[in-house]
């Protein structure tokens, strides 16, 4: 018999990711869109911000450059992976004058950041961006990180 050929398997890091929204207008409330319908709240809330956390996988094959994301809160096709973060009816609030949804994006993330995060104590990556729309009302549509976007804190 010929010998089998087998697929490297792939390699797989659980990574714990932080959005944090900053200066969100009041009287909106947020969550995380989970798949389709389910919506998870954020994990801290001031005045000033709100920071949502999800689990999330990162795989990639032995030999390859490539990196794919998945968990629950993760939303699109490879190579265009994204979170979704609702806000007003989105998120369930009941008599909102808003109804939308931001796009994060999660193609900064690369395997050295994920390598970076894993090593620190947190094992966390950080992105921020503005809680609030030129329109005054919550952060919608595609929404661009702060600063130098995806980070290991």
């Amino acid at each position: 018999m010929p010998p089998v050929k087998t697929k490297p398997t792939d390699a797989s890091q659980q990574v714990r990711l932080r959005i944090v929204l900053l200066e969100p207008p009041p009287g909106a409330e947020w969550a995380l869109q989970l798949g389709k319908a389910e919506l998870a709240l954020p994990t801290s809330s001031t005045s000033t911000t709100i920071s949502f956390e999800l689990q999330i996988e990162a795989l990639g094959g032995a030999g390859r450059d490539s990196l794919r994301l998945r968990g629950a809160g993760v939303q699109g096709r490879p190579g265009g992976r994204f979170v979704y973060l609702n806000s007003g009816s989105y998120a369930g609030q009941l008599g909102s004058e808003w109804g939308r949804r931001a796009k994060v994006s999660l193609e900064g993330i690369t395997w050295p950041l994920i390598r970076a995060a894993v090593a620190k104590r947190t094992g966390v990556l950080e992105a921020r961006l503005a809680g609030t729309a030129r329109d005054g009302g919550p952060a919608c549509a595609s929404v661009p990180l702060l600063g130098s976007g995806w980070k290991a804190v």
